[in-house]
């Protein structure tokens, strides 16, 4: 066997092994939002949950303003954060006994559902579309 054949090998050995590693990875963090908490249903369920309930309380405007907040997250992840963030959304909503999903919901839920490490790129984003948060800064602590 010629010797660059052998290394051509080597090399994709370890490619091989990263792709599956940071696919382990994606897939055990799904793993872990199915196993279920203390009162019995998982954070999927929840966030189901949340989503069916406040399904009737979405307007137009509300979707709109949720499609805008989900864009800059890119495509393949989208409908797994439009999701995750809408039901968040949903249970800002009905926590407050809403009969509607306003733009206000929409911004404290999107903060809410978006991790810490993700609020500088969040604010931003906000600043950028001139999307006023100030109500909400003290949830960027």
């Amino acid at each position: 066997m010629p010797e660059w054949f052998a290394w051509f090998i080597f090399f994709w050995v370890f490619v091989l092994v990263g792709f599956m590693a940071i696919g382990g990875y994606f897939m055990f963090r799904k793993f872990l939002k199915v196993l279920p908490q203390d009162d019995g249903k998982s954070k999927l369920d929840w966030q189901n949950y949340y989503v069916e309930q406040s399904r009737e309380l979405w307007t137009e405007d509300s979707k709109e303003f949720l499609e805008l907040l989900v864009s800059p997250v890119p495509g393949p992840f989208r409908d797994i954060a439009r999701h995750s963030i809408a039901a968040r959304i949903g249970q800002v909503a009905l926590e407050r006994n809403a009969d509607a999903v306003t733009r206000d919901d929409c911004i404290e839920g999107y903060i809410l559902a978006t991790p810490k490490r993700d609020y500088k790129s969040l604010t931003s984003f906000l600043d950028k579309r001139q999307i006023d948060y100030t109500r909400f800064r003290h949830l960027l602590k």
